[in-house]
């Protein structure tokens, strides 16, 4: 078997290679000097949905703001087929830390006073706010005061007005309108929806912010039916959820119950354990989706994988597991293998890595272990079927964020005076799986040398196409080139490439049409980060 057309690029971890277009190898019967990597095609493992990043609040007001012409070229660029490949966004089921801090639910504390305090560089807007004004930033969709219940939903809205108008409410300001453009440009995207806190008046502590748990058993209606507990009315909160996102043209692809579970963070956050995540998803959310939406895909966790895997595969149930289409995890502490425990558990899981914070002063040896070789490399050879990043965009300063939770950067880089943007490693990083693999592709064995992505030799990930194409990445884990020689089972010859420091090589073979474009050139600005508050952010084997 032979492939008429090949696309092979360089990212190197430094960028001074972006996805840069190499000479295709020549073919030869002998293999050479370098690292041997055999694609096996008849290796199958799991399906490929894609990969992409989050919408917030924060991301989408940087977004729309831009002009229409900034905006198109940039969803263009991300989403398009024809160019990034983007398939996939996951979007906060009502409010979360990373808001455009002009969604209070009291007009007084409006977009003006928070643009100030910004420019008066406080890195938190907690810092000039009563408890009071700091909880009134945050919204769900059923603000009632807390004591009072509304066991109808009657005053459920995703917000008022028209998507994308200067006096629509929250999400219709901003995520809406931008998610609706980018399903303009690929309808085939798909939307992971995860809700950071219930509304308040279902919480025991009546606030949204700084954890508290959901009212268990507690009844909110006239009745002793499960719809009349608050677990019920907070079911049908999500039904109510997807209907109001459904007449928008935006279907919902998947859900999960929470947000880092265990985290009660002084923003938007509710803790569950394991079993109540397990009764809940079994007994409440996913009976009320089969009768409205069964086709919606329902996440367990959506945490990080620092938790005792054994105490929650003992107090998860094969039903109440069954209950569940995949698993959900965060990127940003270990142990990582504790993934393979919940793999297999339940083999008929699929995985999702639903959240990693882009990088900014790391070393570059840092930023590329975690990006390319943790989550680029050995989660997907571990059975990863998506990659979300977090913050889509976030401007110079590391802004929007209404609750001083500095996230780093965005996958892109958007000036917040002139809609200009400039392209990080995560962007490249996402890019060689967006436009080489198609979703919909099979990933296939191939031969590695680093037991976990980031040590070692060189790694790799492959993938075959629905029509027979082959993709593929080779990750150098060390700060020098190394040499490796590809072949793919089955067909004749060796080809031969260099692999740069910290970086990647792409290939992409195919009989039909490839995707030849290129990265947009970045644009001009300065960047003014706000400090850092994430001390404990370190790559892989530094923990």
């Amino acid at each position: 078997m032979t492939f008429k057309n090949e696309l092979w690029t360089a990212t190197s971890g430094d960028l001074r290679q972006k996805r840069t277009v190499l000479p295709t190898p020549e073919i030869s019967q002998e293999p050479g000097l370098g690292a041997q990597i055999v694609i096996d095609p008849a290796d199958r493992k799991q399906a490929w949905l894609g990969v992409g990043a989050a919408i917030t609040d924060a991301t989408a007001s940087l977004i729309w703001k831009q002009t229409p012409e900034q905006r198109h070229a940039l969803l263009s660029e991300l989403f398009s087929p024809e160019e990034g490949g983007f398939s996939l966004i996951r979007i906060p089921l009502g409010s979360c830390d990373f808001g455009s801090g002009e969604q209070r639910r009291d007009d007084e504390y409006g977009r003006t006073n928070y643009e100030q305090r910004m420019d008066e560089s406080k890195a938190s807007s907690s810092e000039s706010l009563t408890p009071e004004e700091y909880e009134n930033q945050f919204y769900s969709y059923d603000d009632v005061p807390y004591g009072q219940h509304d066991s109808a939903l009657e005053k459920f809205s995703i917000g008022e007005g028209t998507p994308g108008a200067a006096n629509a409410t929250k999400d219709l300001r901003y995520i809406v309108p931008v998610v609706q453009e980018i399903l303009k440009i690929n309808p085939a995207v798909k939307v992971l929806a995860s809700p950071w806190s219930a509304p308040a008046w279902m919480k025991t502590t009546g606030k949204m912010a700084m954890g508290g748990r959901m009212r268990f058993g507690e009844f909110t209606g006239n009745g002793f039916s499960d719809l009349d507990r608050f677990e019920g009315v907070y079911a049908q909160y999500f039904v109510r959820y997807l209907s109001a996102y459904r007449k928008y043209g935006i279907p919902i692809y998947g859900l999960t119950i929470q947000n880092e579970p265990s985290n009660a963070a002084a923003w938007p956050a509710m803790i569950w354990d394991f079993k109540e995540l397990a009764h809940f998803g079994y007994r409440y959310l996913r009976p009320a989706l089969d009768k409205a939406f069964p086709e919606t895909k329902l996440y367990f966790w959506d945490g990080s994988l620092n938790l005792d895997a054994e105490k929650m595969l003992d107090t998860l149930s094969l039903k109440e597991a069954r209950a569940f289409d995949g698993f959900a995890f965060h990127v940003y502490e270990g142990p990582y293998e504790n993934l393979l425990k919940f793999k297999r558990f339940n083999p008929d899981w699929e995985l999702s890595m639903t959240e990693r914070r882009c990088m900014m002063e790391d070393t570059v040896e840092d930023a590329s272990h975690i990006m390319m070789g943790l989550i680029g490399n050995w989660l997907v050879r571990q059975g990863v079927s998506s990659i979300f990043l977090w913050n889509l965009a976030l401007d110079e300063r590391g802004l929007p964020n209404i609750a001083g939770s500095t996230g780093r950067r965005g996958v892109v880089t958007i000036d917040h005076s002139s809609g200009k943007v400039q392209r990080n490693l995560e962007y490249y990083m996402l890019r060689n799986f967006g436009q080489d693999i198609v979703p919909g592709s099979i990933v296939v064995g191939s031969t590695t040398y680093t037991q976990n992505g980031y040590s070692g030799g060189l790694g790799s990930v492959a993938f075959m196409a629905p029509d027979g194409s082959i993709a593929a990445q080779l990750y150098n884990p060390t700060d020098e080139e190394l040499r490796a020689t590809v072949k793919i089972n089955g067909v004749t010859g060796w080809q031969s490439v260099t692999v740069p420091a910290y970086g990647t090589v792409s290939l992409h073979k195919t009989n039909g049409k490839l995707n030849q474009s290129h990265p947009r050139k970045d644009e001009q600005f300065k960047l003014n980060p706000y400090p850092m508050n994430h001390k404990d952010d370190m790559a892989p084997g530094k923990e």
